[in-house]
């Protein structure tokens, strides 16, 4: 049977609190620096007319039952015709992500920057973190957790004993490292840079091509079952009345 402890109130003063203090400091310090690493670059007008016409397609799917068949049928042909469709891209003028970045030096650069802005505070702050506060149990969750649990919150102790629902020290930061997006989106605002999760997805690719984007889309609007809503809005209103009146 899983003991129960009492935590000494000096762990949360020195360690639970300390602890979480400085993983929020150091994230906008990191924001910051990474604003100041980075190059200013003058956007591509072709990947922000792409990106247009990627926004364009898909208010046309969304709201494709709100138009007449004719005029959706006309936009359709306008964004995917094979010939001269906004969304066509032939195969031969299709860029790779990755050559595309490799092309340009200032766009691989930035990108290292981003990395080592978050690899090298990480890399410290777990080396601080596993040195002074190792094997300490910080907190404890106020509802019970399966033993599914135990290897996620209780990194650094070996103890089975151990209620699941108590964290130690080590996986307390990493509760706090992928844990505080939605506060540095309130401090820092939505487009900020420390999304470690987003940070790692792109570190294991280059991103996604423009190219594969627009087929992606071609292939969605041209799967579209288009059905007019125009002409059951009666049926709907009187529908609406009738659960009104009763």
């Amino acid at each position: 049977m899983a003991e129960d402890l009492v935590l000494d109130t000096a762990i949360r003063d020195w360690v639970l609190i300390p602890l979480s203090v400085v993983m929020v400091l150091i994230g906008i310090l990191r924001y910051f620096v990474s604003k100041l690493m980075l190059s200013s670059q003058v956007p591509d007008p072709k990947i922000v007319k792409e990106g247009q016409v990627i926004v364009r397609a898909r208010n046309l799917r969304a709201a494709a039952n709100f138009i007449p068949p004719k005029s959706f049928r006309s936009r359709r042909v306008y964004f995917s015709n094979e010939e001269n469709g906004l969304l066509f891209v032939p195969k031969g003028q299709a860029q790779n992500a990755q050559a595309q970045m490799f092309s340009d030096p200032n766009m691989a650069m930035d990108m290292m920057k981003k990395n080592l802005s978050m690899i090298i505070p990480q890399t410290l702050t777990f080396a601080w973190v596993n040195f002074f506060f190792s094997g300490f149990v910080a907190a404890k969750i106020p509802f019970p957790l399966t033993q599914r649990f135990r290897s996620m919150l209780q990194n650094g102790i070996d103890l089975s004993s151990v209620d699941v629902s108590y964290v130690s020290s080590r996986s307390w930061y990493f509760l706090n490292l992928f844990g505080l997006r939605g506060l540095f989106s309130l401090i820092l605002g939505e487009e900020n840079a420390t999304d470690d999760t987003q940070r790692m997805m792109q570190m294991s690719g280059f991103g996604f091509g423009p190219s594969k984007s627009l087929g992606a889309e071609k292939d969605g609007l041209d799967i579209v079952q288009h059905e007019w809503a125009l002409p059951k809005f009666e049926h709907r209103a009187e529908a609406v009345l009738k659960k009104l009146i009763r």
